[in-house]
Order: structure tokens, then C-alpha cells, then sequence
């Protein structure tokens, strides 16, 4: 069984790896187009595994690197059978201190511009008028998967009130409280903060539009830590601009690099970071330790053990 690789494993992981039966890893540094027909899983997507897969091959597993595989082709994966597994849980922790920051940078005034203006340095007396506390604020996370959970965990233990919402309204671990994806957008909470952790699906794309900012009970500040896609950028400026939303920050985009001439550059009230939320220490560490046991499973049962995706749902 040949595994080609894109993550830089150690040579004690690669050795780990090798020690199953007749598993052969190839690092994608060493790879040859000859061998493409070869390769039985892939570990890490890329530009090269895109091009296995478009070619004849025998593909019959995939662990990606990110939680999100809304960028893979799942129709054409699920009609070759091929397994799919997303790292889902690696990044939760990171992206729930980013969600945590860009809230505290809202409400304590951190990064405002005024704050590195000598002139009007001390005008910043005058935000007292405007700083709060975030205690007992409401918190809407949409998505309740491992990111939602781990950003209700933290949020709570600072004492914000955290609501989750899903496909179903069915409950989650870190939330005490759940609703439907459908009834958050017919009868939609008052929050504070309202926080993107979804999946990008068919339901999801350009779920956050117009109807959905000119429906809050109050003007929220919104946090995409989810996907690009799943915000219209013209509709989120608009709602920024006519006070449908009090403050937002995004993480992801729609295009990504973000154009030099996005509107969003010059957006009120708009935090940005470029993609930058899930980025953890020693990540190839965690995704051994997904890859690992999913790929002992896979040897001796052809099935996987850890976050196997459901490619009809997609995710």
C-alpha cells in the first residue's frame, strides 16, 4: 500500500507508519509521475493529489489537513468509493481563542486606531462611554461540530451565554441550549455575537445574506471563522454600513487572497485576519495522531475510525 504524503512527518512517524504491513510511504518531494497510478492513500490534499485523482488511479482513502474538505470533488469521490477523513478537533482550541479575541477586541476598544494616534490618544477616555463587560452576553455559534463546541467551551467559562444552532437542533456537547439551522433564520434569537463555525454545503452557501442581517432582533457583531461562501460579502458590507450590524470579523472570505480592491478593505466597524484562526503548534503531531489510527483501521478493516466525512452531507 503506497501512501504519498504532503505533511512533513517525522522520520520516527514515517517509520511508525511504515510499521503497519506493507504500508510504503512516499513524501511528496520524492514523488514521480510514474508512480501516480500507485498511490492507494493520500495524506494532506494538494495540487498533485487533485491531479492523481483526475488521472487513472486507485485511490481509495483521503485524510485531509483541514476540517473543511468543501474543496473536494465529493460527488466523483463518493462514486469511486473513495474514504474521505477531515481533521476536524485539531484546530478547535485555536480558532475558539481568535473568536475570543476578536469579541474582547470589540468590547474593550483594544486595537482601535485611535489608540496609536498621539493626537487623540487620551480622547480614549471617552470610550468608557462605549467599553463593556462581555459577561452574560448571548452568543449564537452556528455549527456545533468540534469548533462550535470548543468556542462555546471557551466562552462560557468567561461567563458569555452561548446558543448553538445545527441542521436539526439536536443537541451538542457545550451547549445547553440548541436550535434548528432553519428556525434561526425564521425566528432568530437576540445575540450580541454571532459566531460562522458551519460547514460549506448547499444549504450554507450565502446563508448569512440580506434577509438574514436585516432579520436580528438587535444589530449583532458578526464573526466568520466558517467559510468564505457562506457570507454574502456585498450584503455583510451593506448590513456594516447601515448599522444592521454593529461590528464584524472575518477570517475567511469568499475570494481568497482578498483582492486589493475588495470593498471590504475600507468596511466600518471590520476586523480582519487572513486566515490565520485554526493555526496550531506542532500540527503534524495532531494529524499523526488522526491519520494513525484511521489508517490502522483502514489496513486491517478497509474502514476508517476517526472523522470519517459523509460525503452525501458533506462533512
Amino acid at each position: 500500500m503506497n501512501i504519498l504524503t504532503a505533511t512533513h512527518f517525522s522520520t520516527a512517524q514515517i517509520s511508525q507508519l511504515e510499521s503497519l504491513p506493507d504500508v510504503h510511504v512516499i513524501r511528496q518531494n520524492d514523488f514521480q509521475p510514474k508512480l501516480a497510478p500507485t498511490i492507494d492513500v493520500i495524506m494532506a490534499w494538494s495540487p498533485l493529489a487533485a491531479k492523481i485523482l483526475a488521472g487513472p488511479n486507485r485511490v481509495k482513502f483521503i485524510q485531509t489537513s483541514s476540517a473543511g474538505i468543501d474543496y473536494l470533488l465529493l460527488a466523483a469521490l463518493d462514486q469511486q468509493k473513495v474514504l474521505v477523513a477531515h481533521a476536524g478537533g485539531i484546530h478547535g482550541d485555536a480558532i475558539a481563542q481568535s473568536v475570543l479575541g476578536y469579541i474582547l477586541d470589540f468590547a474593550r476598544y483594544i486595537t482601535h486606531p485611535q489608540n496609536r494616534d498621539p493626537q487623540n490618544f487620551w480622547q480614549g477616555r471617552i470610550q468608557r462611554r462605549v467599553l463593556y463587560s462581555v459577561v452574560n452576553k448571548r452568543v449564537l455559534i452556528y455549527g456545533t461540530g468540534h469548533v462550535g463546541q470548543a468556542v462555546s467551551q471557551l466562552l462560557r467559562q468567561i461567563g458569555l451565554q452561548t446558543i448553538g444552532v445545527n441542521h436539526s437542533g439536536h443537541p451538542a456537547p457545550e451547549f445547553t441550549e440548541t436550535i434548528a439551522l432553519a428556525t434561526s433564520k425564521v425566528q432568530p434569537p437576540v445575540a450580541d455575537f454571532i459566531v460562522n463555525a458551519l460547514p460549506l454545503t448547499n444549504a450554507t452557501q450565502h446563508f448569512f445574506a440580506a434577509d438574514f442581517f436585516a432579520h436580528q432582533p438587535q444589530p449583532p457583531i458578526f464573526i466568520n471563522v466558517g467559510r468564505g461562501p457562506s457570507v454574502d460579502t456585498t450584503a455583510l458590507i451593506a448590513a456594516l454600513k447601515n448599522g444592521q450590524l454593529a461590528g464584524a470579523a472575518l477570517d475567511v472570505f469568499e475570494q481568497e487572497p482578498l483582492p486589493a480592491d475588495s470593498p471590504l478593505w475600507q468596511a466600518p466597524n471590520l476586523l480582519m485576519t487572513p486566515h490565520t484562526t485554526g493555526t496550531v503548534d506542532h500540527v503534524e503531531d495532531a494529524l499523526f495522531a488522526i491519520f494513525y489510527p484511521n489508517l490502522q483501521s483502514f489496513c486491517q478493516t478497509g474502514k476508517l475510525s476517526v472523522n470519517q466525512v459523509d460525503l452525501k452531507l458533506g462533512y
